[in-house]
């Protein structure tokens, strides 16, 4: 069937899967309208969302079945926030018109607009937006700098591309930033490469814009102790436009953020109007919403009281994130590659999270190896500590999986000053972490792990095909020289909360029935796996006394601590007289019997579920949450003892912030490790209960798995391996086969 042209002044028509634009192009409604729900995930992502109104009326025309009724709701929603219209002739010259968006600014500030794109031509070239009136360079005359008050920056990021897709119609999008305040005029133009030009066909409009005037509105932040303190903003216009703007946000704040922070007596920038404005920091504390008007005269300054729920830290146990990037991800590398130390304090403190690992790693290496001291960095404010350390990522053992490497003394392996000699075996980087006290760890554990079940424990074999825990099924079974000369632990933890907790916990909950030790921590992985907040996976770790660094990581290495996403605590966990994390955990008993369980445990829910994060499948984010354990409508979640894997017992608890002492009496017939959770949102480390002085041999089925792990692992990984390093690879791999081979015959029946 061939497509039918129609003058731009009738409506849109259908042709089959076609559609006619108003504009007189040949729309196909499928691309065109994902295209409409990538504008509209691009436009959100910036913190320039459409109304709710619209944004639904786009969504359910890109949704819906009928191709010439979805092309003209999507045009008709889209236009009105069109600052121009781009015509693109069969010849590819371009010619411009001013859209129906109001041609608004705001002082020191970015706005985003739509440019709708009638392609003709079917170009598939860059689309470029240009302006004479974009900022001067530094030695720009005076009367240049008069004239140049405006920065373009088109977005070009995903889910948007550089280049025009070539379809009839199509929208694009721009953000525009103003110097100053006031009635300022801009010629802006557009062009899809050289010779698109044309004068007589008029690629480039005059604009007048309306600068919104800003001022500064001064924060007063104090703490629930009346202390000033570090918050999270999240502050959104009656438009939904998110303040500070974030199209091109610098260090303090973060583009990929909604929320900015402020400490007490710091500033945003705004114009008059009414905002929303949701304080918060992080999971310990209540979260507040306020209506906030901003007079357009005198300095205004705002005060925040911030309210807690819980605090752990005052019972002794002390957060912290062992896994946060200054660099890489969603960070930027220009025009500096990633960010200071200080920008990333701030965020610490903002989410009064006490402990930071600020990790190094492949992207900006010879950059921020700088930052690097074998202390806590001087921006550090007691009791919130950031330091800097190594994941080895993107060089390296990486492809066996990542590993975080805490508390080193020498930050990069011996024979280079970068990360392009590190070993290809992951044991090798492990012993020497080791052997200068560092306490170690395989990354976001899940990744190459993945099954299709969430039965937990289960038995089947994954493919080892990524970046996580992989090799470590390997590195489990052996010991290498500590500081002192001694034989400890390759692996001291596995990471938590950052990947699906049935793969993440899956492959631990294996490990310790052959009777390992490895103990669990949590992080985020900030801002790769998640870039929202850091301390979105958090270990809670028990000190005596002062907060120290190097026995915060000397209390994940003894597990004297617990897993979270903030929202849930389990604090004290203790099995007859053995607490978790004191002298090795370890529970002896002459013979079977009943032990005594105790702990402290709290857990806060808002009282009305949130069906988007609780009915999401366990392999979608947030992975950890404990919106997910809720029990039905109810405000109840489940908290229960495990015992080799197993849930063995149960008690719901409300989850309305109360802390509440809890016990549990469990018959313990042999050897075993026990531990409690609030699933997927909080996991302690296990106590190990030893029967009659012998090991934990808890399943063949899990000696069997590991043994099978092996294999393939080293199926997925020998590609990898340095041709120098493959003997050692070898015996690496069949030690771990023979351990395994002895734990399966030590075993009882299951």
């Amino acid at each position: 069937m061939g497509l039918i042209r129609v003058a731009a002044v009738l409506a849109p028509v259908c042709v089959g899967l076609f559609a006619i634009s108003a504009a007189g192009a040949e729309v196909d409604f499928q691309p065109f309208s994902a295209q409409a729900i990538r504008v509209v995930e691009a436009l959100d992502h910036l913190g320039s969302p459409l109304s709710a109104e619209d944004r639904k009326a786009v969504l359910d025309a890109a949704h819906g079945a009928e191709a010439d009724r979805g092309v003209a709701e999507i045009q008709k929603v889209l236009d009105k926030h069109c600052l121009l219209l781009v015509s693109i002739n069969p010849e590819s010259r371009v010619k411009l018109n001013r859209g129906s968006a109001d041609a608004e600014l705001v002082e020191q500030g970015w706005r985003t607009f739509l440019i709708k794109v009638t392609n003709d031509a079917g170009v598939t070239a860059k689309f470029n937006i240009e302006s004479p009136n974009a900022m001067p360079l530094a030695n720009a005359k005076p009367a240049e700098v008069t004239q140049r008050w405006l920065e373009v920056l088109p977005y070009l990021s995903q889910p948007m591309s550089p280049q025009l897709s070539g379809l009839g119609v199509e929208y694009r999008i721009v953000s525009l930033y103003s110097r100053d305040a006031g009635k300022r005029e801009a010629k802006i133009a557009c062009n899809v490469g050289q010779g698109t030009q044309d004068l007589g066909y008029r690629n480039d409009a005059d604009i007048l814009f309306t600068n919104r005037p800003t001022k500064d509105v001064t924060f007063e932040v104090q703490d629930e102790d009346g202390k000033p303190t570090t918050a999270a903003f999240v502050i959104r216009d009656a438009s939904g436009r998110v303040y500070p703007p974030q199209a091109k946000r610098l260090a303090p704040d973060l583009a990929f953020h909604r929320q900015v922070y402020r400490a007490d007596g710091q500033s945003v920038k705004l114009p008059a109007g009414h905002y929303e404005f949701e304080i918060s920091r992080g999971p310990e504390y209540l979260i507040e919403h306020r209506t906030i008007t901003i007079a357009g005269d005198a300095r205004q300054t705002e005060h925040f009281d911030l309210r807690r729920w819980i605090d752990p830290a005052k019972r002794g146990w002390f957060s912290g994130d062992h896994h946060i990037h200054a660099a890489g991800c969603a960070h930027y590398s220009n025009p500096t590659q990633g960010v200071l130390p200080s920008d990333m304090m701030s965020n610490v403190l903002g989410e009064d999270l006490k402990v930071g690992c600020n990790l190094t790693w492949g992207p900006c290496f010879d950059y921020q190896k700088q930052f690097f001291t074998g202390d806590i960095d001087k921006v550090s404010r007691y009791p919130y500590l950031l330091r800097y350390d190594i994941e080895v990522s993107g060089f390296g053992s990486h492809q066996s999986g990542h590993l975080v490497l805490l508390r080193l003394k020498q930050e990069i392996y011996p024979g280079g000053d970068s990360d392009k000699h590190w070993p290809t075996l992951c044991l090798n980087t492990l012993k020497w972490a080791k052997s200068q006290g560092a306490v170690c760890g395989p990354a976001h554990s899940g990744w190459g792990l993945e099954v299709k079940t969430n039965e937990l424990p289960n038995y089947i074999v994954p493919p080892y095909s990524g970046i996580g825990a992989n090799e470590y099924i390997v590195d489990v079974t052996h010991e290498v020289p500590g500081p002192d000369g001694k034989p400890t632990p390759a692996d001291d933890f596995m990471s938590m909360v950052d990947t699906p907790y049935v793969w993440e916990l899956n492959m631990w909950y294996q490990t310790l029935n052959c009777g390992y030790r490895t103990r669990i921590s949590g992080e985020t992985d900030f801002p790769c796996i998640y870039g929202q907040r850091v301390g979105m996976g958090r270990s809670y770790v028990k000190m005596d006394g002062r907060l120290d660094f190097d026995q915060w990581c000397e209390g994940i290495r003894h597990g004297r601590c617990y897993v979270s996403d903030g929202a849930s605590h389990l604090m004290d966990f203790a099995a007859n007289d053995v607490s978790v994390g004191e002298n090795g955990s370890e529970l002896r008993l002459d013979q079977g019997g009943t032990i005594h369980l105790t702990a402290k445990a709290a857990a806060r829910l808002n009282e009305k579920p949130d069906p988007a994060i609780k009915n999401l499948p366990y392999d979608k984010q947030p992975y950890w949450s404990l919106e997910r354990a809720r029990i039905g409508d109810a405000r109840n979640v489940p908290l229960e003892v495990v015992v080799n894997g197993y849930p063995v017992a149960r008690q719901e608890i409300v989850a309305d912030g109360t802390l509440r002492n809890l016990s549990f009496d469990v018959k313990i017939d042999r050897s075993s490790w026990v531990a409690l959770r609030i699933l997927p949102s909080s996991h302690t480390n296990p106590i190990f209960v030893l029967v009659g002085g012998k090991p934990i041999r808890a399943s063949r089925r899990s000696a069997q798995w590991c043994l099978k792990g092996v294999d393939q692992c080293w199926s997925q990984k020998k590609r990898f391996i340095a041709s120098n390093e493959m003997d050692d690879a070898k015996a690496v791999y069949e030690h771990a086969r023979q351990a395994y081979r002895k734990i399966l015959a030590e075993c009882e029946a299951d």
